[in-house]
Order: C-alpha cells, then structure tokens, then sequence
C-alpha cells in the first residue's frame, strides 16, 4: 500500500521536495546577505526555538485556542454561507439581493475591519479575530456554494420543476447532495486560510492565549522566536490541509457513486 502510495506520487513528492528546497536556500541567502540576525534570523536558530516550544505547554494552549477560534469562524461562515446560497439556490431575488453585501464584505481591508471590532467589542480581544475570520471566510464559502450549484446539470432542476418537485424536497434531495462533494472538498483550504487570518487579527490585537498573541510578544524581542512561531502556524495549516484531505477522497467517491 505504501509502496504503491509513493509510486503514483512520485512526481507530486519530488516537486514539493524541491519547492521545500529552494525556500530554504532562500532563507538562507537572506540570512547572509542580510547579515543581521535581529532581522533575518539563522534557520538553526529558528530550529532551536521551534523546537524549544514544542516542549512548552504555554505553546500548545496557544495552538489549541488559535485552532479551536478558527474552527469556530470556520463552522460559522459555513453554516451562513450554505444558508445564505440555499436561498439563493432557491429564488433569484436572494441572489440578487446578496450579491452587494457579498462584494462589500470581501473588499472590507481586513486589518482595519480587525481595529474597528475589537472597539465594538469594548475590546474584547478573543471575540474580534473570530468576527474578521468569519468576515473573510464568508463570501469565499458562499462564493464555493453558488459555483458549485451553478455547475448542477440544468436539466436536472428543469426536470424537478416540470414534475412539481416542492422546493423543499428539491434544496435538499438534489441541489445540496451535488454540491456536497465539491463543497467538502475544499474543506481543508479554507480551514487554512481561516488559521492564517485569524492568527493574523491576534498579532493585531495582542490576543492573550493564542499564537498571534505569543508572535506579537516576542516581535520586537527575539526574531528566532518569532520566526519560529510563524514555522509552526505553516506547520499547523499544512497539518489541517492533509488531514482534511481525506474528505477530497470521500467526495470524490460519493459524487461518483462508489459509496464511502
């Protein structure tokens, strides 16, 4: 199984070998060129640091909380998004009516969005990562939704109404059973993104128990330590990314009609 694994993705894990290759000589040429670890800091030293934290409680509180928000934002924009598109799916004045708010929403400048939150909040600083993550999250997943309905065959949902289906009946026994697999596909990405932009507005705000808390205590202290935090949120995406993956392979299967 493994033999075979590595077989069919030989080229895949050559390519992504090299492109971890040529990062890190990138690091570090900028390292030497720079000449300041303050700056740019040694990637022995990130190393150091990186795996310093990894014996640290303080830090796995951190990641735990940061995952824990992000899932949260995540499991909102989703929910609202698949509301928000079953509308849409359903009557062409919700789209209509949507469609603004979405395009507002996207181009609201994320870190500003952050400042003014954390103000409405009366500057609860737990609260306001999750609010902009789901800002962001939002209108992408809504975004999903609507292509992915848009891509249903058109003679399907003509045949529905021809025979009087009920829209009920049709929403979730036809539309949300094919859009699910290209939906859920995307799962992990969007997860991902969801843990960039939120550690991204607790950098901003400071937020205690978390990981942009701990990156925005040790930014003007220690660049290793920093660089090493900023490692270990890429580490947790990618983490995220293949293990939700698994539901590429699902959906893959489901739309197909193998089963799970």
């Amino acid at each position: 199984m493994i033999k075979k694994f590595f077989t069919t993705q030989k080229i895949n894990i050559l390519c992504s070998v090299a492109a971890l290759l040529v990062m890190w000589l990138v690091w570090i040429i900028a390292y030497y060129s720079v000449g300041n670890g303050l700056i740019v800091p040694s990637f022995s030293e990130t190393l150091k640091s990186f795996w310093g934290y990894l014996g640290a409680v303080e830090f796995w509180a951190a990641v735990g909380n940061s995952l824990l928000r992000t899932l949260l934002a995540f499991l909102i924009s989703f929910v609202l998004a698949a509301a928000f598109a079953a509308l849409s799916m359903l009557g062409g004045w919700a789209k209509a009516a949507l469609k603004p708010v979405m395009v507002i929403i996207r181009t609201l400048p994320t870190m500003a969005v952050v400042l003014i939150i954390l103000k409405i909040t009366s500057g609860n600083r737990i609260l306001s990562p999750v609010i902009v993550t789901c800002l962001v999250l939002l209108p992408i997943i809504y975004a999903q939704f609507l292509a992915a309905a848009e891509g249903i065959d058109g003679g399907i949902t003509e045949m529905a109404k021809v025979y009087g289906v009920k829209k009920r009946d049709r929403l979730f026994k036809i539309y949300l059973p094919l859009v699910a697999p290209n939906i859920l596909s995307q799962t992990g990405a969007n997860v991902s993104l969801g843990l960039k932009i939120l550690i991204s507005a607790e950098v901003l705000v400071s937020t205690a128990n978390g990981l942009g808390g701990m990156m925005s205590a040790t930014a003007a202290t220690d660049a290793a330590k920093l660089a090493a935090l900023t490692l270990a949120a890429v580490v947790s995406g990618l983490l995220i990314e293949l293990a939700l993956s698994q539901l590429k392979r699902i959906t893959a299967k489901w739309s197909k009609g193998g089963g799970v």
